[in-house]
């Protein structure tokens, strides 16, 4: 069963209100929409997924608890015109979960796991027509080097890409233990010591597959601006590269203009958008992490619209 990560955390630091209206960007298999809708008696629930499991199985979930949700089968790319089209133009709070579900990586048919055989795949949304399949086999070195690095910090980006490179020229890597078979014969034996050699490739490939940085700080921003003052914005993070977009633009929203620093009376255009509710990340308990070791990479950030 799929535990949502920081569950009471990110729920409490919502400060939801009995009939605010709630945007869930990650649904996925319905952990904090569950308790969002518990909370909101007169309100309303949005939520957003890709994927079609998923939906189908959070319906059936949320009906049990009331009928006050949509779901809304769209990337969260699109959080701003979906909304729109509903004639919801401001929000109390929104919640981004971007890590992936237990059951998206439990499921090996969808090939996120290295730890089981399946065809590389790994897309959230399983109608889209581009897979780790066609990246592996049809990506450049180049591409590849700078996926595998940029993405998973991998350190032996450049000897991994070289030998897919030279697999392909006899065959077309299909699996993800074929693709495991390469990696590990293209890290040094102390690195298959420390942690398995395929994690950071295998995550710099989902990033790719669902262009999630690119659209996470779109995303980001487009929230920002839907959010009634006082509103709030909670985002639970699961690597550096994330939580970095967050920290950037969190920071870059809650202060004052460089331009118009010192000035006695600051023009409005200029005042910080938001604050930052929590300086320091907040991170899962010990008591979470002996039950769900998935979470232990997980931080939460949390802004308030001023």
């Amino acid at each position: 069963m799929h535990k949502s990560v920081l569950l009471e955390e990110a729920v409490n630091y919502l400060n939801i209100i009995e009939e605010g209206i709630y945007v869930d960007c990650t649904l996925g298999y319905g952990g904090h929409s569950r308790e969002i809708l518990k909370r909101i008696k007169r309100g309303q629930l949005f939520a957003f997924d890709q994927d079609s499991d998923a939906i189908v199985y959070s319906k059936n979930e949320l009906k049990k608890i009331s009928s006050n949700f949509q779901i809304i089968k769209s990337n969260f790319v699109n959080l701003q015109e979906e909304l729109n089209s509903r004639n919801i133009y401001k929000v109390d709070g929104i919640l981004f979960d971007l890590g992936v579900s237990s059951p998206q990586l439990d499921v090996k048919e969808r090939g996120f796991s290295y730890h089981n055989e399946a065809k590389l795949d790994m897309r959230m949304d399983n109608e889209s027509n581009f897979s780790a399949y066609n990246l592996i086999n049809e990506y450049s070195l180049e591409k590849l080097v700078d996926i595998f690095f940029r993405y998973g910090e991998e350190a032996y980006a450049k000897n991994i890409a070289k030998n897919i490179i030279k697999y392909r020229e006899t065959k077309e890597i299909k699996t993800t233990l074929e693709l495991v078979d390469i990696i590990k014969k293209s890290v040094p034996e102390k690195r298959k010591r420390l942690e398995h050699p395929a994690r950071k490739v295998f995550q710099a490939i989902r990033i790719e597959v669902n262009k999630e940085l690119e659209i996470l700080e779109s995303s980001l921003i487009q929230a920002i601006d839907l959010l009634n003052p006082k509103g709030r914005l909670c985002v639970i993070t699961f690597h550096s590269l994330e939580d970095r977009i967050c920290k950037q633009l969190f920071k870059k929203h809650s202060e004052i203009n460089n331009i118009v620093k010192g000035l006695p009376n600051i023009p409005d255009e200029y005042r910080p958008l938001i604050k930052l509710i929590n300086r320091k990340v907040i991170e899962p308990s010990e008591v979470e992490l002996l039950e769900n070791k998935r979470a232990r990479s997980a931080k939460l950030r949390v802004i308030e619209k001023i």
